[in-house]
């Protein structure tokens, strides 16, 4: 069942004259984890600015094609209600975080949509605990690491507890080790919660082995959609320039110079290092 669906969906910003997107279709299904990746200027933030409804209500522009997401059509329906199925999370934190303390930015959304006092106070909880942020609920989060203000960020959009979270580049300002530990977070919340994940995302050797769908843009338009195991393998995905991990090129190496291996594409060193183990085992 298809919880994002697309069609034929072109877009330009007001003022120029680029379609910024163009022709977009694209179907993602309740429960996946979706990533999109492509070259810098590709219209990936563009597309995440339409899943809840930041296009056409806020960034107004020439808008031609439909968008249903959990149901509704995004240009039926004001962004209020469309924030109660889809969460948005920025390449920059400090874009979405203004109060005084953790808290009251994770309270902020709640409290907006008129939530009971001590409903708001359980789902704040509950999503500072999950991001393992709790202890910091006091602290101003401009004194907070880029990591730290990163799951707050992700916070505040959890304790609305939406159906889809899009995140458009959540850790482009933090080093990998960082990354990967928000990353681990967000599969978390896919896999235990049930939660339709789309990120966008460029650093592919971190987050290619969490996906089971990926899109590829180029242009404005989709160059490739589906298996991240049979996209990334392909010539196109390195043509096009997005950084195919770089344990699938090893694979790709290894089976030019005639060393089979299992026919399962590796994603992550990890996958790699278990297929090399067993290729030495039964050799």
């Amino acid at each position: 069942m298809a919880v994002i669906e697309i069609t034929d969906l072109t877009y330009t910003y007001p003022g120029s004259t680029k379609q910024s997107i163009s022709g977009v279709s694209i179907k993602i299904e309740k429960g996946e984890f979706t990533l999109i990746t492509g070259p810098s200027g590709c219209g990936k933030t563009t597309l995440c600015r339409c899943f809840n409804g930041l296009i056409p209500h806020f960034y107004q522009g020439e808008m031609k094609g439909t968008i249903t997401v959990a149901g509704l059509k995004t240009a039926d329906h004001p962004i209020y209600e469309m924030a109660k199925h889809v969460g948005l999370v920025f390449q920059n934190p400090e874009n979405q975080l203004f109060a005084l303390s953790v808290e009251k930015d994770v309270a902020f959304g709640l409290e907006n949509l008129g939530v009971p006092r001590e409903e708001t106070r359980k789902k704040v909880d509950w999503a500072l605990q999950l991001t393992d942020i709790y202890d910091l609920r006091e602290r101003p989060p401009h004194e907070l690491s880029g990591g730290q203000q990163q799951r707050v960020a992700i916070a505040s959009v959890l304790a609305m507890q939406p159906e889809i979270i899009v995140l458009d580049e959540p850790t482009s300002f933090l080093d990998p080790l960082s990354a990967k530990k928000i990353f681990e977070v967000i599969r978390e919340l896919n896999r235990n919660l049930g939660i339709t994940v789309v990120l966008v995302e460029h650093r592919l050797d971190l987050t290619a082995k969490y996906a089971d769908h990926i899109i590829i843009m180029q242009d404005g338009k989709i160059a490739l959609d589906g298996d991240p195991h049979d996209i990334l393998r392909t010539e196109e995905a390195r043509l096009i320039g997005v950084g195919i991990p770089k344990a699938t090129r090893l694979y790709q190496i290894l089976q030019k110079d005639g060393i089979q291996l299992d026919t399962t594409v590796p994603l992550s060193s990890e996958d790699m290092a278990k297929l090399l183990k067993e290729a030495l085992t039964n050799k």
